[in-house]
């Protein structure tokens, strides 16, 4: 399975989980709430879908309205059919939510488990948050050190797009700095009291530890974070 496949099968699960939905619906959700999905088509999401249906991640059913399907037939038309989550996908989709390796802070997979956090455990979102703070000050520093080394052979535009490239990361970082800082500030609230109060810590509450200028849907919206350009380094390091 490619990165990429993959990342589109966690993203269907997850829309998945919270509600049935046929193959438009699913097609409009991921362009327009995850931004990361807005060049692809139906000729990618179906092989998908099925493939998911065939693993047991989901199951088909015709389209509930009986005059949809009505006028489908007299049209000519198949009736649309609506995918719903079965237990094993649903459990399958949380088994994703908890990995936190290094794929889940590369750029497109960080997007897709962000637009999930509110379906994320609480330490599983810090040790994304962090490992793609990590990652992004290591591309950081590379960028730095490129620029070091190749800034007196490039020309004004390109030695600006480095810096643009530059300046869009350490944005990010410092976004992730705000976000880490905001959960621990939540899970800090969240410690029960000495006298053992009721208060809990919400695992997966819909805003979790967002800074309040920042506050996302809790599932399915759009990743907030700034884009990420290609390191320019690759272009330019000799």
């Amino acid at each position: 399975m490619s990165r990429r496949s993959g990342i589109l099968e966690f993203a269907v699960l997850g829309l998945l989980r919270e509600a049935p939905m046929h193959g438009y619906e699913l097609r409009k959700r991921l362009n327009t709430s995850l931004g990361i999905f807005r060049a692809f088509s139906y000729g990618t999401l179906y092989p998908c879908l099925k493939t998911l249906v065939a693993n047991g991640w989901l199951i088909e059913e015709p389209g509930s309205a009986p005059e949809d399907a009505l006028a489908a037939s007299l049209a000519g038309r198949r009736a649309k059919i609506v995918y719903r989550l079965t237990a094993e996908g649903k459990e399958h989709f949380e088994e994703l939510l908890s990995h936190t390796g290094p794929d889940t802070w590369e750029d497109e997979h960080f997007a897709a488990r962000f637009a999930f956090f509110g379906q994320t455990e609480r330490e599983v979102r810090m040790r994304v948050l962090e490992g793609r703070r990590s990652r992004l000050e290591e591309r950081l520093e590379k960028m730095r050190a490129s620029l070091v080394r190749t800034r007196e052979r490039l020309d004004d535009y390109t030695l600006e797009l480095q810096r643009h490239g530059m300046e869009s990361v350490e944005r990010e970082v410092r976004w992730l700095n705000e976000l880490i800082e905001s959960e621990r500030a939540g899970r800090d609230q969240r410690q029960p009291t000495p006298e053992g109060s009721a208060q809990q810590d919400n695992t997966s509450g819909a805003t979790g530890g967002l800074p309040r200028h920042r506050g996302a849907e809790s599932s399915g919206g759009t990743y907030p974070g700034p884009p990420t350009p290609p390191d320019p380094s690759d272009d330019t390091a000799k």
